[in-house]
């Protein structure tokens, strides 16, 4: 064995010290605490002088609003209530403000809905006017406009239908929707076009009136298959242009202002006066008028005791509040026929109702009840633009002031029964078990709507404080063969689709028939300036973003959203399932989750379902629409000086339409007979 030199071992090196001594220790902890304390005694006084600014401000605030209630007049008028961010509260009116408007701030209203809304007014306006019914207009004006959280607000609808009765020589009856024109009769109006459409019906059949357009009637040389049938008298054509038109004209005036009993007896003096002149197959036609005629008034419950004057007209409201929300059926008696009914739902009725003072010296200090003031709120507001009958039938008894700003309004007097008796009452029974069903139905609806979007929150796995605010967009692309390609957004919050939301995008720029293109342009357009907005908090991103497609869409809503910072869990596309079957569509993620199926029968995807069904729906339109304006465009070239009918018509032929115009060059244009290089150039640029 050899001698091998060993390395003799290192002396032991101690180890660092772990922590200081105990006389360090503390004093490092003393200096921590102190340093600690100082911090937290700077945050407070910070806080306390940001709380003390804020109490201060609010106090100036609330001063100056005292001084405006006490600078206030005892006269009728009109009070506006504002927040901080000038957005309006509440508009009331008052026989006397200076009363009204200070009883808000005499006593302390605690944390009730009325104690929130006066705590957060800022300011207030008020507008003086002449009495209590000019207040009452101008009040529900504001409203409409306004719309104010703590009011109940209905809100406009589409205007009514008509039936009407053209001023032509031989008139024609047809339903009709907008601005009256005086050469024509209008009677309405109707609650629904399936009344003014059974109106139309019953019209053909009792007194053969044509329906026919006039482009039509001017040009038939031989009676239509309405004359066939016996639902048209023929005055297309020579032989039923007699005097016996223009008498069924006026017979069904008279049915139609409620004339009933004059038509009647008219009708029979006819039957026998040809009868006597052995005129008996004009005989036998006014006979069958007449059995007709009889059916239908038989049908319609009239009571001849009240159908007589101002009294054939007739509108009956009933109210039916429950579950937070309300319903107000209206049901309309036109000439003695009650014609239906129609349900509007308002909004804020909670807030509203909860506004109105406990002890109210303008109710004779009794407070009405929630189902009297949603009614009030509704005859005021409804009949401000709408033609009002001279007696409506509430459900509940209102304040007589509604029906003297009503007769100021309509210059005649506008009168109110809420106990009637006779047939008022069967009509009013019946309104109000409209009101029930209707409300019974939206509150079943609204229930199971919110079953659904709680399924897909859950079936997502989504986070959501607050359903009511779960907020869905959808897109969706749709063209023809690439041509009028056209995407659509529409929008689904608080349980239903928010029509007012929808956004439809003319895609250009892209190859035609690029759907990947398309929906990265309208994305990109959509949540460009919302992510901006999102980031200074002053926009608010939806909770969902579907796509109608599968992964390549999805890909595409992935990179824009990379692009633009967005959470990538927002989107989720709807692929089609075997067969393109319903039922059996999948859910695609765009941040690598695996795909979803929800199963046929699942609520959440019969949410999906809707919302993308909706989405195909308002894009498909949009592209009918602009296809259409594409390829019937000739009033661009009407809209071009120096080309007429002629020009038209041989631009189009030579071309095959506009679009063939459209897509040819200034020198092609230009070798049209009679097309200078001037005009051409001119056609050419309307066109692009």
């Amino acid at each position: 064995m050899s001698d091998v030199p060993v390395k003799p071992p290192s002396p032991p090196q101690p180890s660092p010290p772990l922590s200081p001594v105990p006389e360090q220790a503390a004093e490092l902890g003393e200096q921590a605490l102190a340093g600690w304390a100082q911090e937290r005694e700077q945050v407070e006084a910070a806080e306390a002088r940001r709380v003390a600014e804020v109490e201060k401000v609010a106090r100036e605030v609330r001063e100056q609003v005292l001084a405006e209630v006490l600078a206030l007049p005892p006269l009728p008028g009109v009070y506006r209530y504002f927040d901080a961010q000038d957005q309006v509260l509440y508009v009331g009116k008052a026989k006397n403000l200076k009363k009204r408007v200070s009883s808000y701030f005499q006593k302390d209203h605690g944390g009730t809905r009325i104690g929130l809304m006066v705590a957060r007014i800022a300011r207030l306006e008020t507008t003086v006017v002449r009495t209590e019914a000019e207040a009452l207009l101008l009040e529900n004006n504001l409203i409409k406009a306004l719309n104010p959280r703590f009011n109940i607000l209905f809100r406009d609808d589409k205007s009514y239908p008509y039936l009407k009765l053209s001023g032509h020589a031989f008139p024609r009856v047809s339903y009709y929707r907008g601005a009256v024109d005086r050469r024509h009769r209008y009677f309405g109006p109707f609650p629904s076009a399936w009344a003014v459409k059974e109106s139309i019906q019953l019209i053909q059949k009792v007194f053969r009136l044509r329906t026919c357009e006039d482009t039509v009637f001017n040009n038939r040389s031989r009676p239509c298959l309405l004359y066939q049938i016996r639902r048209c008298s023929g005055p297309c054509v020579p032989a039923g242009q007699g005097p016996e038109y223009a008498r069924n004209v006026a017979n069904a005036e008279r049915f139609l202002l409620g004339e009933t009993d004059e038509v009647m007896q008219g009708l029979q003096v006819q039957m026998m006066a040809y009868a006597d002149a052995m005129q008996y197959e004009l005989a036998a036609e006014v006979r069958n008028q007449i059995s007709s005629l009889s059916k239908v008034l038989q049908q319609q419950a009239v009571d001849e005791n009240s159908a007589s004057g101002r009294d054939r007209d007739v509108d009956i409201l009933a109210v039916k509040v429950q579950g937070g929300r309300a319903c107000v059926n209206l049901a309309m008696v036109r000439g003695g026929r009650h014609l239906g009914d129609r349900a509007y739902f308002p909004k804020h009725v909670d807030d509203a109702a909860a506004v109105l003072l406990e002890d109210d010296e303008e109710t004779g200090g009794a407070r009405p009840s929630v189902e009297r003031q949603v009614l009030e709120a509704f005859i005021a507001q409804h009949y401000l633009e709408a033609a009002v009958p001279a007696l409506l039938i509430p459900s509940e008894a209102v304040d007589e002031t509604l029906a003297v700003a009503l007769s100021e309004q309509a210059g005649y007097k506008v009168s109110t029964q809420a106990q009637p008796r006779g047939q008022r009452r069967i009509w009013q029974e019946m309104c109000v078990k409209g009101a029930e069903l209707a409300l019974a139905r939206l509150l079943s609806e609204e229930g199971s709507q919110q079953a659904r979007t709680l399924a897909l929150a859950e079936a997502l796995d989504l986070s959501v404080p607050e359903l009511d605010k779960f907020r869905i967009e959808c897109f969706d692309i749709s063209h023809t063969a690439g041509e009028a390609t056209m995407a659509s957004c529409v929008v689904f919050e608080d349980h239903q689709m928010q029509s007012g939301q929808y956004r439809r995008y003319n895609i250009e720029g892209i190859t035609g028939g690029d759907d990947y293109a398309a929906m990265r342009q309208v994305l990109t357009r959509r949540y460009s300036k919302l992510a901006e907005g999102a980031q200074l908090g002053t926009a608010r991103l939806p909770d969902l973003v579907l796509v109608d497609g599968g992964k390549g869409q999805v890909a595409m809503a992935r990179e824009v959203f990379e692009e633009l910072g967005l959470d990538l869990g927002l989107i989720v596309g709807v692929e089609k399932g075997e067969g393109r079957k319903v039922g059996l569509e999948e859910l695609v993620f765009a941040d690598g989750r695996e795909k979803v199926y929800l199963g046929r029968d699942s609520a959440a995807l019969m949410l999906v379902a809707q919302i993308r069904d909706e989405a195909h729906r308002f894009a498909i339109t949009g592209m009918r629409a602009k296809r259409a304006a594409v390829r019937t465009g000739g009033s661009r070239l009407e809209d071009v000086p120096g080309v007429g009918p002629k020009k038209r018509a041989q631009l189009l032929q030579r071309f095959g339409g506009v679009r063939g115009v459209a897509t040819a060059s200034v020198d092609e244009i230009a070798s049209v007979k009679g097309i200078s290089k001037e005009l051409a150039e001119e056609i050419y640029r309307v066109l692009h």
